[in-house]
């Protein structure tokens, strides 16, 4: 299969950071590749991109599909919450612009081996880096109930995660939940169904809210914010796409402590929406949000 990924706001994103000749960018969501391509073609021969992933798959695709920038490339397979190691290890002090695409990639969420989708029945993974220990099957079976509706809710702001975390309590003490069709069939049950047939899928808040927790999304993401802001230049920029409210309200917080420190200057009092045209080429870019920040 392969890892393709249509990139949102690419335009924006791109007139946002400002890319210019000569200067060292940051991508730490490589994913399909498209945020690093349109920076290296912003900023012509001279520029050079750090691009991060901790999907292995990720870097493995991108060195194909961008093979002819091979010389101004330098792939990082490992988590952006460790931007400060990367960058103290590549002896790079500083950087003209940061880049975060938070959106999961199409390749990864429509992969049914990668088990991120409530539409395939996989395995019960959901883990960005597949050499990471903890897999959404463990916590499904293993976390205290409590705790489960606690997450669901937390990070799927599901109204019904005290419901399903009882559901799933009930079910894996009956068999240990392995599969992602497993799973939804729990939740459908928990939902009443009047409920179900309005919105979006059941699953795909609890979904969400796994994913997150087994990658520690967030916590990862604000230390990133912040551990990256010190290597940017003057006048270098960041910029962060969000795809739901926990992540945008983390780089709206974060961007606004920054300011009050008079360490930044926020570039965008409002986030840059997607325009209905691309929402209608592209249905998942609809929760976009484009967000960023000027070092001052």
């Amino acid at each position: 299969m392969e890892f393709a990924h249509t990139t949102v706001l690419l335009q924006e994103s791109i007139e946002y950071l400002n890319c210019r000749p000569e200067k060292i960018y940051v991508d730490c969501t490589l994913g399909g590749g498209g945020h690093t391509q349109a920076i290296l073609e912003a900023i012509g021969p001279t520029g050079k991109v750090i691009a991060i992933d901790q999907d292995q798959e990720a870097i493995k695709a991108a060195q194909e599909r961008l093979s002819k920038y091979r010389d101004q490339l330098v792939f990082v397979n490992n988590n952006f919450g460790n931007i400060k190691d990367i960058l103290d290890k590549l002896e790079i002090k500083q950087v003209a612009g940061i880049m975060f695409d938070l959106g999961v990639s199409s390749y990864q969420l429509d992969n049914p081996e990668r088990g991120f989708s409530y539409q395939h029945d996989a395995p019960l993974d959901m883990r960005m880096d597949v050499e990471q220990e903890v897999t959404a099957a463990d916590l499904v079976n293993t976390m205290p109930v409590e705790e489960l509706s606690r997450i669901i809710w937390q990070y799927g702001e599901e109204r019904w995660s005290k419901r399903i975390a009882q559901f799933i309590g009930e079910a894996r003490n009956r068999k240990y939940l392995e599969t992602t069709g497993e799973l939804v069939e729990v939740i459908k049950a928990a939902i009443p169904a009047a409920a179900r047939r309005k919105g979006p899928h059941p699953a795909k808040r609890t979904f969400q809210a796994l994913r997150i927790a087994v990658n520690d999304e967030l916590e990862v993401f604000r230390k990133a914010i912040k551990e990256g802001v010190p290597y940017l230049e003057e006048g270098g920029r960041m910029c962060v796409l969000s795809f739901h409210s926990l992540e945008d309200r983390i780089a709206k917080h974060t961007f606004r402590e920054l300011k009050q420190e008079k360490i930044v200057k926020v570039l965008t009092s409002k986030p840059i929406l997607p325009l209905e045209e691309e929402v209608e080429a592209n249905p998942r870019a609809r929760s976009a949000k484009l967000r960023a920040i000027e070092k001052a």
